[in-house]
């Protein structure tokens, strides 16, 4: 996004007058726009109607009283570039394009969209192939559909890559605080990264809402992820296209490649962003931060008026890591004098239907239980459904007497149903009125409340640490090296290699002697990245005869599996001593993200575990420690039923040198793999490493 665009960003999102071209879509954009109420200028360009949506039309663009802040532009493709041309020309400030047909269409589209890109100049073009955007603070709504929602004034900024979803979260029926809606369809310009640049600075925004299909720049989005964390405002995505389907579909639809869950993981790790796995529990957590604001830990007092009810809160608190601390001594004394005989002291509290919907004893109750060492808190309740409502005063009335209870302590306070469609919507209306979100479906809520104590550490660990930014990424060709010329390499960064020495064939067995035994024997071929399933390697070797016997046994075993890959250059090494463990690393560069890193279990092991993590390059100490310890094989390096550990920081001192190596744009390295690295108690070796040169 460059200066000027930001500029027209700013005018298209909170526009002083707004242009809609086309016709049907267009006619439907003055609807909403109407709908939401929009006072300002309406100039509708269409030269074969009189008016639509009782404004008067203008035949072309050129007619219109002045450059417009804000286009709706719904017309076919090749007119939509003209047209762009002309509102740039003139001086507009941003265009919704709704006219799809490029990039997502493949090569003939991705020509159309560059061409669309050019017309567009310096303007604020969202989309192509988008629904647009709802300002719901200024009263604006680009938008080709009826549309819902609703804005006590402040609330969450939604942005997606599909039109469909975005207009979905709309309509739906949670009472979310919505402040911005935008549907940002091929960010052929503007993308989701300079949305989030421009909202963080409106104090309205409170926290961000993400579809995300694929980022179109990662370092950018790293940028204004950081800022937000800064901020306070957290993230919270729902990442599509993880699956192979998934992906291509994703491809069809916007035109962007999706990228691999991994790496996006250590991206949303990295900046502290919420993750979350359905559309129901992306709003959920927006609304809970937006009405009653980010949990600062994950203490939780939880109220029911149901022994079932506690005991489902119970289980799935314990499965996401939050904490219902019993409580203590003096506060369990104080409840068993205000509870019924029938009550059990406990957390979650049953505070039993006895005194269900009398404030003058649940109130004390809630108060007392409340003991000041809780992070949040959360009532069950069930709301009974119009037109049964001679009841619903009790329900009330236990609601204001745990808002009462909660304010007093200042903590973040949530009305939870047990099935979703269990609040009502005057209920929930009073209660985003109160600063108490009105969350439905346990799951969803007890994960947004595991989400954002999650996000509160996070953010501390973030910002205290220093983290340098992503490297931007590249495409190059590369080589693959020969194990031997890799080690080198390995050697010159303070990587522990085994101790070796290269020879051909026919002095093996004297330079085996000089070396001592026991030994292993590899043949030095770049056209043999894995030596295994060639022949390649022999281990073990105890004598100056077994190496003989080896060295040609691997000529024929080679020469049988890939005769171009046959050398006569072995590589002699002394046998490694047996590792406490085996760890893998790989360290490649991403289009998307630049360097990552991903440590697994090692060995054969490998792939059966399937045990591993991903980092993004260069990452902190800090950062490369959590996710050594996220692996399973971490209770083997601190050492398993009495056996002795290995050597963590020596693990972390080696790490850290294999990422300081990759990013050092001298060594050229596009890709490395060791496999195994041996962990010992004392420190580590690479055994293997399977290294790409840049060309």
């Amino acid at each position: 996004m460059t200066p000027q665009q930001r500029i027209n960003l700013l005018r298209l999102l909170k526009p002083r007058h707004v242009a809609v071209i086309g016709g049907r879509d267009a006619e439907v954009c003055a609807t909403e726009c109407a709908r939401i109420g929009f006072t300002g200028p309406f100039w509708p360009v269409n030269p074969k109607r009189p008016e639509i949506g009782g404004h008067r039309c203008y035949a072309s663009i050129d007619d219109l009283p002045e450059a417009p802040d804000a286009v709706f532009l719904a017309i076919p493709r090749e007119p939509a570039i003209e047209a762009l041309q002309k509102l740039a020309a003139m001086g507009a400030g941003g265009v919704v394009c709704y006219t799809a047909g490029f990039g997502e269409t493949g090569t003939d589209g991705a020509d159309m969209e560059a061409r669309l890109l050019e017309a567009a100049g310096d303007l604020a073009l969202v989309g192509p192939n988008c629904y647009g955007l709802i300002n719901y603070i200024d009263k604006v709504a680009l938008w080709p559909f009826a549309h819902g929602g609703e804005c006590p004034g402040y609330g969450a900024a939604i942005i997606t890559q599909s039109g469909m979803l975005s207009s979905d979260f709309t309509m739906s029926q949670r009472s979310v605080p919505f402040a911005y809606m935008v549907s940002a369809g091929n960010q052929s310009a503007i993308r989701i990264e300079d949305f989030i640049d421009v909202l963080c600075d409106r104090d309205e925004v409170r926290v961000f809402g993400l579809h995300i299909e694929a980022i179109k720049d990662a370092v950018q989005f790293e940028s204004v992820a950081r800022k937000a964390l800064k901020l306070g405002k957290p993230i919270v995505a729902l990442k599509t296209g993880t699956s192979q389907l998934g992906s291509a579909l994703t491809v069809s639809h916007t035109g962007s490649l999706a990228g691999t869950e991994a790496l996006y993981d250590a991206l949303f790790d990295r900046l502290g962003i919420i993750k979350v796995a359905s559309p129901a529990q992306l709003l959920e957590t927006v609304k809970l931060f937006s009405v009653a604001g980010v949990p600062k830990g994950n203490r939780i007092a939880a109220l029911t008026c149901s022994g079932g009810g506690a005991t489902m809160l119970a289980d799935h608190a314990e499965r996401v890591g939050l904490d219902f601390p019993a409580p203590v001594e003096r506060v369990g004394e104080a409840l068993r004098s205000l509870l019924p005989l029938t009550a059990t002291v406990s957390n979650p509290l049953d505070y039993t239907t006895p005194i269900w919907g009398i404030p003058e004893k649940t109130q004390p109750v809630f108060s007392t239980f409340f003991d000041g060492s809780h992070d949040a808190a959360i009532i069950l309740q069930d709301y009974p459904a119009s037109g049964l409502d001679e009841s619903k005063i009790y329900y009330r009335a236990d609601t204001k007497s745990f808002i009462q209870a909660a304010k007093a302590r200042g903590i973040t306070a949530a009305v939870c149903s047990t099935l979703s469609e269990n609040l009502d919507a005057e209920t929930r209306a009073f209660l985003v009125g109160e600063g108490v979100a009105p969350m439905q479906g346990i799951h969803e809520c007890l994960n947004a409340f595991a989400s954002g104590a999650w996000y509160s550490r996070r953010r501390v660990e973030i910002l205290n640490q220093t983290t340098h930014p992503l490297h931007p990424p590249c495409i190059r060709t590369s080589h693959v090296i020969d194990e031997a010329a890799g080690k080198e390499i390995l050697d010159t960064a303070g990587i522990p290699t085994p101790t070796r020495c290269i020879v051909d064939g026919a002095n093996a067995s004297l330079a085996a002697v000089e070396l001592g035994f026991p030994l292993a024997l590899k043949m030095v071929s770049a056209g043999l990245p894995h030596k295994t399933e060639a022949g390649a390697v022999s281990l073990g070797l105890a004598t100056a005869d077994a190496v003989a016997e080896a060295v040609e046994k691997m000529r024929r075993d080679v020469g049988f599996f890939k005769k171009e890959a046959l050398t006569d250059r072995f590589l002699l090494e002394k046998m490694a001593p047996k590792p406490v463990a085996e760890l893998m690393i790989g360290i490649r560069r991403d289009p998307e993200f630049g360097f990552a890193m991903t440590l697994a279990t090692g060995g054969m092991l490998v792939e059966l575990l399937e045990d591993a993590t991903t980092v993004l390059l260069p990452a902190s100490r800090e950062d490369i420690s959590k996710a050594l310890a996220r692996l399973k094989i971490s209770k083997l390096i601190d050492g398993y039923r009495g056996k002795s550990g290995a050597d963590r920081e020596a693990i972390l001192d080696g790490l850290e040198r294999l990422s300081a190596l990759a990013l050092d744009g001298r060594k050229k390295i596009e890709e490395l793999e060791i496999n195994p690295l041996f962990l010992l108690a004392d420190g580590i070796i690479a055994v293997d490493v399977l290294m790409q040169i840049a060309d």
